[in-house]
């Protein structure tokens, strides 16, 4: 999420090396560009932007929190699009849905996910509510502007 006041142009995100953030743009396009990784932008369509500054308000207040590792919501630790539903949960801008870790070729839980929640000595989450990128991306409440 996007954050621009006076001080500067910072994003507000939750990422794996630094938890919840406030991180300056220039360094955050720089980080994912030595990452691999691609920036794309999406902004919420205008009969809706009227909710921006209470998620700002929310995703400020959430800084400083771990990366949650687990992918199972909880209120101590985010991950990613996590970070950015909660920013915007009061207004219901996106969904929470049952995950699934099912492997739809085989009708099995993905042998990935059940090493990764079987080392953590945990219960694959299947079924529990939680979110993702292309989930939030696929909002009707928003739109694709561009890849940076």
């Amino acid at each position: 999420m996007l954050q621009k006041d006076k001080t500067g142009v910072f994003v507000l995100h939750a990422a794996p090396k630094g938890g919840s953030q406030k991180q300056n743009l220039d360094e955050f396009l720089k980080d994912q560009a030595n990452d691999g990784q691609k920036v794309m932008v999406y902004r919420l369509k205008p009969e809706f932007q009227n909710t921006i500054p209470d998620a700002i308000e929310k995703a400020n207040a959430m800084l400083g929190k771990p990366y949650n590792f687990n992918y199972i919501l909880d209120e101590n630790s985010y991950y990613c699009s996590d970070y950015i539903e909660r920013s915007f949960r009061e207004n219901h801008i996106f969904k929470l849905e049952p995950m699934t870790f099912v492997d739809p070729k085989t009708g099995k839980t993905n042998a990935f996910w059940e090493e990764f929640y079987t080392k953590k000595n945990l219960k694959v989450p299947e079924g529990e509510p939680g979110c993702n990128p292309n989930g939030l991306a696929a909002s009707d409440k928003i739109q694709h502007i561009k890849e940076l």
